[in-house]
């Protein structure tokens, strides 16, 4: 067994959550796509904004946003690529589906497209991307997900290309607390707190990270983390 798989069989990570991405947490998402958008503006879009400012993102880029929920970050992103291509993905075909629409109202010319895609066996050509976003995904997955994922975001970037990363904080001990409790009574939406194990794994799948700064916005903790390949 290699130093990845030890510490991934190590970790106390599942707490009631479904063992892969399917079932529980695409049901959830589907049935709050609507509502959705309210939480990102109020603990998200700070996160989105240094994400995007640490990413290195440059016009004219194939750029892939996996997890796009309720699509800001994906509208950020293509606001900022507008010569490039911009994708996105999400388990849930209700948050990809109002993703779509709205980015196709606000930018009709972008070359973007988003679709409900398993983000553990996505359906593009290896090394196709020049960067990768993700936002507050690896909360919601079993750690063998979390690592599948890792390699898919690797699979799919191209030599030198980045990975960005928008991870739930562990720094504040109130809030650790406060989250701990959520997750036990809804864990396919909260998930559970995965930020401090996290640089670990981007580093066993070979990813070297460059960037690593925390954030807040109201009383909402986050971490940003840029790898490249």
């Amino acid at each position: 067994m290699n130093r990845l798989e030890e510490s991934v069989n190590a970790w106390p990570v599942n707490n009631g959550l479904p063992a892969t991405l399917a079932g529980r947490t695409r049901r959830v998402y589907d049935r709050l796509a609507a509502v959705y958008p309210v939480s990102t503006m109020f603990f998200h879009s700070r996160a989105h904004r240094c994400a995007l400012d640490a990413s290195g993102i440059r016009d004219g880029m194939k750029v892939l946003e996996v997890a796009t929920g309720s699509g800001e970050m994906f509208r950020r992103l293509i606001r900022a690529n507008r010569g490039g291509t911009t994708f996105g993905v999400d388990l849930s075909p209700n948050m990809a589906a109002r993703t779509q629409r709205t980015a196709r109202h606000k930018f009709p010319d972008a070359r973007s497209h988003c679709q409900a895609v398993d983000a553990r066996h996505m359906p593009f050509r290896s090394e196709s991307f020049d960067a990768v976003f993700c936002c507050y995904l690896l909360e919601l997955l079993s750690a063998e997900d979390i690592v599948s994922t890792l390699r898919e975001f690797r699979r799919v970037l191209r030599d030198r290309g980045h990975l960005t990363l928008v991870l739930i904080g562990q720094n504040t001990a109130s809030f650790n607390a406060v989250y701990k409790v959520l997750g036990k009574v809804a864990p396919a939406f909260w998930g559970r707190q995965v930020e401090q194990r996290v640089p670990q794994l981007i580093e066993s799948v070979r990813f070297e990270i460059l960037r690593d700064e925390m954030v807040r916005q109201t009383f909402y903790p986050s971490r940003i983390l840029v790898a490249k390949k």
